[in-house]
C-alpha cells in the first residue's frame, strides 16, 4: 500500500512539474517606472521599424510574404522628431496644407484661442512588454477610429479637450480626460481650414505617444472598459478644420 501511494505521490509531483513548465508566462508589470520607460521606448522604435504609410498615409505592417512593399520606407526612416517628453511625431510630405494652414495650440489658457479641431483619426492603445527578452506592443487596442468603415471626421475627441463642465461636475481635472502628449505632438501640425467632411482623407502623419506622456499611471477617464495605465498610444490623422474655439464648445 505505501508503495502505491508512493507511486501516486510521485506521478503527481510530475504532472504538476510538466505543466508549470508548459504554462505561457504572463507579463508582470515592472514596479520600476524607469524600466516601463525603457520597454516603451523600444517598443516604439520597434513598430517604427515594422511599419510604413501607404498611399493615403495609413499606418502598415510589412509583410513577410508580400513583396510589393519592399520599397516603402519604415516610419523610422521618414524624419520622426522624438520631443524631451518622449512623445515621436512624424509629419507626412505632401499631405500638409500648402496656403493658409492654421496652427493648432492646444495649451492656451485662454479658452476662445483654444484650438478646436475636427479630425479623421485612427487610434489605438498599445501595451509594451517584455517576453524572454523581446520587448514589443503585445496586447492592443482600438480607442477611437472615423477612418475605417466609412466615418466622418470628429470634432475635439474627448482625449484631446474636454470641456470645462464637463470636469468640473465630474471633480476630476483635465488629465483625467485627455493625453497632453496628443496635445503636444498635435501642436507641431498645420491643420486644413474648413474642408468638407465627404472630401476623401489624406492623412498628415503619425503621432505616438508613450505611456508617461498619456496616462502613465494614473487614474482615467473609462474609454475602453479596461485600463490604459501604462498603455502607449498611436494616432494617425488628419486635421480637416481648426478654429478658434466657439463660447459654447468650451
Amino acid at each position: 500500500m505505501k508503495k502505491i501511494f508512493l507511486y501516486i505521490l510521485a506521478g503527481s509531483l510530475c504532472f504538476t512539474a510538466c505543466k508549470k513548465d508548459g504554462e505561457v508566462e504572463t507579463f508582470v508589470e515592472p514596479d520600476d517606472i524607469a524600466v516601463r520607460n525603457s520597454y516603451d521606448d523600444q517598443a516604439i522604435q520597434k513598430f517604427m521599424n515594422d511599419n510604413y504609410l501607404d498611399s493615403q498615409g495609413n499606418i502598415k505592417a510589412f509583410s513577410s510574404t508580400d513583396t510589393s512593399d519592399d520599397n516603402e520606407k519604415k516610419l523610422s526612416e521618414l524624419n520622426p522628431v522624438k520631443l524631451p517628453s518622449g512623445v515621436i511625431y512624424i509629419v507626412r510630405t505632401g499631405a500638409q496644407p500648402t496656403s493658409g494652414g492654421v496652427t493648432i495650440d492646444p495649451f492656451n489658457n485662454d479658452l476662445n484661442l483654444k484650438t478646436q479641431i475636427r479630425a479623421m483619426i485612427r487610434t489605438n492603445y498599445y501595451l509594451a512588454t517584455n517576453t524572454d527578452g523581446n520587448v514589443a506592443f503585445s496586447l492592443a487596442g482600438s480607442l477611437d477610429n472615423t477612418i475605417n468603415g466609412g466615418g466622418s471626421p470628429k470634432t475635439d475627441p474627448l482625449y484631446y479637450y474636454v470641456k470645462e463642465k464637463v470636469w468640473k461636475d465630474a471633480g476630476k481635472t483635465r488629465s483625467y480626460y485627455e493625453i497632453e502628449g496628443f496635445q503636444e505632438g498635435l501642436s507641431h501640425f498645420l491643420g486644413f481650414q474648413n474642408m468638407s467632411d465627404g472630401d476623401p482623407y489624406n492623412l498628415q502623419g503619425v503621432i505616438i505617444v508613450p505611456s508617461r506622456a498619456a496616462f502613465a499611471r494614473d487614474a482615467h477617464y473609462n474609454y475602453t472598459g479596461y485600463s490604459l495605465k501604462n498603455n502607449c498610444f498611436v494616432f494617425n490623422f488628419q486635421i480637416y478644420k481648426a478654429n478658434p474655439r466657439p463660447v459654447l464648445e468650451q
